[in-house]
């Protein structure tokens, strides 16, 4: 695609923190969701932080080569209810946390080398565009239920319907109102407004969710008020670091909880791993540079990897490259990398902020499902494209591809004693079987 800025472009320095703010916001919902998740007392400034530093250190790693933000993982979500179900107190459920990201980013350290001294040809070979295409594809695809999800929030799901109500109402005019003008942005705007659609659609879709909550706290209509201001009220200054815990528990952890742990991170890595390469495989399409030869499949590993550690040291949530991200480096044109370490470093200070991380915090789910609808969408139409110069009339593509989609969209999830696979990741697994076993070049007569 036409990119505004590439990759070692640096847009004037008011231009990249309003870049920046605009990342952070993409990628705050999802960062924060998993400490609130998980719970335990889990901070989600902490978890920001994390990601900042997780982000920096994988950019260290790539030499500042490749625009990705990391962000805490939902795919280690089970892994972190094991660590803490598994221990003997709070504190050791916290040195769990540590000890599963040091597992889970040794693995890549692992695969790092491997790929290293033998290179990155076998992932071509193994991963065609008619494999990763329709897998990146899926990654967006699976997505879908959450964005609408949140966009109609509050409207009860009935028998595969949204029953609309006052709150569903209200939510659908939120994340309408933050969906059409991200795409005005998008298309109509000028300059400045087509590079930071989400901060302007996000502000449009947020002021109508206030006004909706200031009717329904005047009138005492409780499914009015889509924002919840009394986050406020428990706000916190300084983020809570995960070792601070982990260091008083680690003196009570035994060889039994080390399995525990080895056996709910580990293979969740080599899961992650996959979706890993799909998302530069993304990334490098919109970019128009392959980040599997530059920087290299190691180096974004390695990055990836440390990068988990030391967000998981900090807020205790392994990281993971973010489609979230992608998408917006996608839809606004702008790949500086200069704009990825700038939200890495606001990410940081804002986490010491307790009003902005809160303000953030209280933006409802109904204007993020707005903006999401076009993030994740974004990221599947890209798979799509890469789906281009594949021949769909020889059956052989057709198959591959074909059940790739079907098990993704079917939500083809299985859980294997303790690891759970999700459905991009079989979808992925199965269309590498179907196209080794079936899509082998023909021999010439």
């Amino acid at each position: 695609m036409n990119l505004v800025y590439g990759v070692q472009d640096r847009p004037k320095f008011s231009e990249t923190i309003v870049f920046a703010l605009q990342q952070l916001l993409a990628i705050l919902a999802a960062t924060i969701a998993v400490p609130s998740i998980v719970g335990n007392g889990m901070s989600q400034s902490a978890a920001l932080f994390g990601a900042g530093v997780g982000t920096i250190v994988y950019l260290l790693f790539t030499r500042f080569k490749s625009p990705v933000f990391l962000g805490s993982s939902f795919a280690f979500l089970g892994s972190m209810f094991a660590a803490f179900a598994g221990a003997a107190s709070l504190q050791v459920g916290y040195a769990g946390l540590l000890i599963g990201a040091a597992m889970a980013g040794l693995v890549y350290v692992v695969i790092a080398l491997v790929v290293k001294a033998i290179g990155v040809g076998w992932i071509s070979r193994l991963m065609p565009p008619v494999v990763i295409g329709p897998t990146v594809a899926i990654i967006g695809l699976s997505l879908a239920g959450n964005a609408i999800g949140d966009a109609l929030y509050g409207a009860e799901f009935l028998d595969g319907v949204y029953v609309m109500e006052t709150q569903g109402w209200v939510s659908l005019i939120c994340a309408l109102v933050t969906l059409c003008t991200v795409i005005f942005c998008s298309v109509r705007g000028k300059k400045m407004m087509k590079l930071v659609p989400f901060i302007i659609g996000i502000v449009a879709g947020y002021i109508v969710a206030a006004i909706f909550t200031l009717i329904g706290n005047a009138s005492g209509n409780d499914a009015m008020k889509v924002i919840d201001f009394s986050a406020f009220s428990d706000m916190k200054w300084v983020p809570e670091f995960t070792f601070v815990e982990a260091f008083r528990g680690f003196k009570d952890v035994d060889a039994k909880y080390l399995a525990t742990i080895a056996v709910a991170y580990v293979p969740v890595a080599f899961v992650v791993f996959a979706e890993h390469i799909a998302d530069h495989k993304n990334l490098s399409t919109i970019i128009g540079k392959d980040l599997l030869e530059t920087p290299g499949l190691h180096r974004t590993l390695l990055g990836d990897g440390i990068g988990s550690i030391a967000g998981a040291f900090f807020g205790g949530c392994p990281n993971t490259t973010y489609g979230e991200s992608v998408g917006c480096v996608a839809i606004t044109g702008n790949a500086s990398v200069i704009t990825i370490l700038t939200t890495a470093i606001l990410a940081i200070v804002a986490s010491f902020f307790g009003p902005f991380v809160t303000l953030l915090s209280t933006i409802p789910n109904c204007v993020m499902g707005g903006v999401c609808i076009t993030l994740y969408g974004f990221i599947a139409v890209s798979g799509f494209k890469m789906l281009q110069p594949v021949d769909l009339n020889d059956n052989r593509n057709l198959f591959t591809a074909s059940v790739i989609l079907i098990a993704g969209i079917g939500g083809m999830a299985l859980k294997i004693g303790a690891v759970t696979l999700t459905a991009v990741s079989c979808a992925l697994l199965l269309g590498i079987v179907v196209n080794v076993l079936f899509n082998r070049p023909e021999k010439k007569q």
